[in-house]
């Protein structure tokens, strides 16, 4: 139960955060193509990063990090 209210809370937060954003950005400043390209961009770069952390815990975990002796 405090999961649920905890992740609607968040998702609240969100998109409040993004009315704001839209709310207050004049849209004559950046076309149609150029808010894709933007969102593109911002889906493109999060996943990247999300799949290089879990490489590097993937690799922690599994010992490709440790020294040779063992030790890490």
């Amino acid at each position: 139960m405090k999961t649920a209210v905890l992740i609607a809370a968040l998702l609240a937060i969100l998109a409040a955060a993004g009315y704001f954003v839209l709310a207050d950005m004049p849209m004559s400043l950046i076309s149609g193509p150029g808010l894709i390209a933007l969102g593109l961009g911002i889906v493109i770069s999060v996943a990247l990063g999300g799949g290089l952390m879990a490489l590097s815990y993937h690799s922690h975990r599994h010992g490709y990090d440790d020294d040779q002796d063992g030790r890490s």
